[in-house]
Order: C-alpha cells, then sequence, then structure tokens
C-alpha cells in the first residue's frame, strides 16, 4: 500500500513539473509556446478516449463519467474507459510529455496542443455509420486535428507550426466498433455485403486518413492492431447456452482485419516517402493474458472486475447503461485484467503500453514507439 501511494506520489509530482515547464518554455516574444519534444496525437475509440464523450450528447452507455471509472490512480472518474490511466498515459509519461487531455476539454489552452491531444470517442469506428449521432467518427476526428494544425500554425507561425506537426507521433486505435455495431443492431449488412469488402471499408477509411495527416505533414504513426475482443467478457456470454466461448462471428473479422491492416501499412511505407510506423501486435498481447493470466501477473483473465451476470460481462458498471439495476464491483482490482465487460484495467494498460514503447520487433514492428519518439 505504501509504495502504491509513493509510486502516485512521484507520477503527480513528474505530471507538476511538466506542466510547469511548459509555461516557462517560450520564445524570445514570449507569446508562442516552443518545445523540444515529440508531440503525441491520438485518435480512436473508448481505449484511447482521455474524455471527449464527457462532451458530447449522447447515451450513458457511451460515458464512463462516474464512479467507478477513474478510481485506482485519478480518484475521480475522467471519462477514460478503465479505473484509471489507459495507454496513450503511459506512453506520454514515458515520452516525458505531460497528460494529454481530450480535445473537448473545456480548460485546453494553445500551450498544450504543442504537447498533442486525444481525439479519441468512445464507440468511434472508421465507418461514419457506427454509432452515428452518438460518438465522434474517425473523419471528424481528422476534421478536429485539421483545427489544431491551423491553431498551431497561427500561434507558434509557420515554421514552428510545422515542425511540431513533423515531429509529433499519431497513435491510432480503431476498427472493433465497426465490427461490433452490426450485431449490436441486429443488422442485415453481412447478409448483402462479403465479409472482405465490409472489412476493405473499415481499413480503407483508415489509411484515407492516415494519407490526410501525412499531407498535413504528419510523418511517424503508431497502431495497435485488433485485441482479442471477440473473447471479452460481454463477448464470452452473448450465446447464453456457450457461456465462455468467444463469439466466432467476430473472431473471423477481427482475423481478415489484421491482415488487411499490416499489409495496408506496407503498402503506405512503400508509397509514402518518410512514412515510418509502429504495429503492435496487440491481438496476441491480449490473448496470452486472457488465457494465462498468472503468467503476468492477474488471477482473472475473462471475468471482469465491474459489471454484472456471468463473468460480470453486462454493461452495467457505475450504471452506465441508465438503469437502476446494482453492479459488482471486484475487491482487489489489480487482480483483474479487464475493467469492465470490454476494457481493460489500469494495470494492463501500462503492460500493454511497454510493449508498445519499447518491445522487441516481434511484438512492434517495425519501430517501437520509442524509436519513433527519438527519429527527428
Amino acid at each position: 500500500m505504501e509504495n502504491s501511494r509513493s509510486t502516485l506520489i512521484i507520477f503527480f509530482a513528474y505530471t507538476t513539473i511538466i506542466l510547469i515547464g511548459s509555461i516557462n518554455c517560450r520564445d524570445n516574444n514570449n507569446n508562442n509556446l516552443v518545445t523540444n519534444q515529440s508531440a503525441l496525437f491520438v485518435f480512436g475509440d473508448s481505449v484511447f478516449d482521455a474524455g471527449n464523450n464527457n462532451y458530447i450528447d449522447t447515451l450513458p452507455s457511451f460515458r464512463s463519467n462516474y464512479w467507478p471509472y477513474g478510481q485506482t490512480t485519478f480518484k475521480f472518474p475522467t471519462g477514460r474507459v478503465s479505473d484509471g490511466r489507459t495507454i496513450p498515459d503511459f506512453i506520454a509519461e514515458y515520452a516525458w510529455l505531460p497528460l494529454i487531455p481530450a480535445y473537448l476539454q473545456p480548460s485546453n489552452g494553445k500551450n498544450q496542443f504543442p504537447y498533442g491531444v486525444s481525439f479519441a470517442s468512445a464507440g468511434a469506428g472508421a465507418l461514419v455509420g457506427t454509432f452515428p449521432g452518438m460518438v465522434i467518427n474517425l473523419k471528424s476526428q481528422l476534421n478536429n486535428f485539421k483545427k489544431v494544425e491551423k491553431l498551431l500554425r497561427s500561434t507558434l507561425g509557420e515554421a514552428q507550426g510545422k515542425m511540431v506537426i513533423s515531429r509529433a507521433v499519431y497513435l491510432f486505435h480503431i476498427g472493433v466498433n465497426d465490427y461490433q455495431y452490426p450485431f449490436s443492431t441486429n443488422s442485415s449488412i453481412f447478409q448483402s455485403s462479403p465479409q472482405e469488402i465490409y472489412v476493405d471499408f473499415v481499413v480503407g477509411n483508415t489509411t484515407a486518413v492516415i494519407k490526410e495527416v501525412y499531407k498535413i505533414g504528419g510523418r511517424k504513426f503508431g497502431f495497435l492492431n485488433m485485441g482479442a475482443y471477440d473473447c471479452a467478457p460481454a463477448s464470452l456470454i452473448i450465446d447464453q447456452t456457450k457461456i465462455g466461448t468467444c463469439f466466432k462471428p467476430v473472431t473471423e473479422l477481427i482475423n481478415l482485419h489484421n491482415e488487411k491492416l499490416e499489409s495496408g501499412l506496407r503498402r503506405l511505407e512503400r508509397e509514402l516517402s518518410g512514412f515510418k510506423y509502429a504495429l503492435h501486435d496487440y491481438h496476441t498481447s491480449l490473448s496470452v493474458r486472457m488465457n494465462n493470466p498468472s503468467k503476468y501477473g492477474f488471477k482473472e483473465g475473462k471475468m471482469a472486475c465491474c459489471g454484472t451476470g456471468p463473468l460480470r460481462g453486462i454493461n452495467t458498471c457505475g450504471g452506465r447503461m441508465g438503469v437502476s439495476q446494482s453492479y459488482e464491483l471486484c475487491e482487489k482490482v489489480t487482480d483483474y485484467l479487464f475493467f469492465d465487460h470490454f476494457h481493460l484495467t489500469e494495470k494492463a494498460h501500462q503492460q500493454i503500453a511497454e510493449l508498445i514503447w519499447s518491445g522487441p520487433t516481434n511484438v512492434t514492428k517495425p519501430y517501437n514507439l520509442q524509436a519513433l519518439f527519438e527519429l527527428n
């Protein structure tokens, strides 16, 4: 207990020092923020959302701004879909950056953006038709990035603004909602459109956004392939006659997605001069922890810490479905891989972040994020 308290104190002291440094680090005109650090711009879904959904008109199920979310590190709900920090939070720490805020956070100022910002939105997909009107889809996230890019050029000047954009690392996790959405709405899309064509649309929309960021000046990109969410607690209870069985229709889509994403990134590397990327094998990282949790310091790899029903796989954590039904909360969150029906604990996020940051080429390739941050 004393060790975890000390870790928290060190973490917040570190963040405070970085934030104070960001206030004092200005150019000769004392108007514009100047930084030699590579910024971190984050795109994606609930795995990366730093709280953007707090500020849009959406359903309670797409928000996490209530207890017990945020209980571990922040001690209050921030909108992150976890008990504490998420993967981008740890990446920022390793890169000596302050916590990367949500783009829609009202307290944001121009001094923050040179360090980066998160555009991610829980429930978002690469397709505009995924949970339409309830989330900030990937195309809208791109539009928000374009606004930040213009702001950087206007506040820092053309040369400094371009430097921030070209040095920055762009981190993506997107697609899983595109594959879950048709099943959650009983859509007949897979009866009229082959799975491979649908996956092509998802991956194609993602690479189109990457090309737009590249066109604006981005050169260094980080990606997670799709994790084994067909075996998350929520997926394991879809078939009530086979509790604990992975949801096979999504399995096929995830496998196709990961194949096409990897080949698509190799193609972009050939086509786009100076395009560098890190692709983390999140599918394997998550699968091995689900199937052998004790090896990684967990007691539970398939049951959620927070929720109701079998494996706590029903999405009721914190009353997020807007129902009066109570929910169960585990006693020791660090024993669990999953915090809620679909999302990981802070402990799990840290393990994955370390692999993305400094993992060997069989885990994160052809670069890891540490190497990308060090590239000028």
